[in-house]
């Protein structure tokens, strides 16, 4: 076992992840709210996971996601952090900005509190995008994982968010 503080499942499928994209030749990018950064942690226990993770962002502030990824206010404001059309920019934006082959983006309700009627806690939403592909083709969806406690929310959104970072993986997520 690696001398790390994160799960050893979450570590694994990091290194599935880096060892998949690395065959196929292909670079990947995250752009993190819920999560906080879990994923890119992942992805950087893994020696040598330059030549495939290219860069993390870490926008859990509606600020940062429309600064740093060029989320669209209005796209914010009438649809929601947590929403289909915000985790699709995030993801556009990732890819963009770090020139990878694929970028994947997580955005959702952790916990404890934050969550609606219409979005409860445990509603995380996935979007992954990919180099080449159209802008307007949204590959999206939202997953609701129950209230697992902040940490275990995190932990599967993470998880989730490796396996779409697979080569030929998709979306909607299981």
């Amino acid at each position: 076992m690696p001398d790390t503080t994160l799960p050893s499942v979450l570590v694994e499928a990091a290194r599935r992840v880096i060892e998949a994209n690395r065959a196929a030749g292909k670079t990947v990018a995250v752009a993190e709210s819920c999560t906080g950064g879990l994923v890119s942690a992942a992805l950087t226990e893994i020696p040598g996971s330059s030549d495939v993770f290219l860069a993390g962002f870490v926008t859990y502030s509606n600020e940062a996601k429309l600064g740093v990824l060029g989320v669209s206010l209005d796209v914010l404001e009438t649809f929601g952090a947590v929403s289909i059309a915000v985790a699709w920019g995030m993801a556009r934006g990732a890819l963009e900005r770090a020139d990878a082959d694929t970028a994947v983006a997580i955005t959702g309700i952790a916990g404890p509190d934050g969550g609606s009627d219409k979005k409860p806690v445990g509603t995380v939403v996935f979007a992954r995008a990919q180099k080449g592909g159209d802008a307007q083709d949204v590959t999206a969806d939202a997953h609701e994982f129950g209230d697992l406690g902040r940490g275990g929310i995190r932990l599967q959104a993470a998880l989730v968010a490796l396996e779409l970072l697979m080569p030929g993986a998709s979306v909607p997520v299981p």
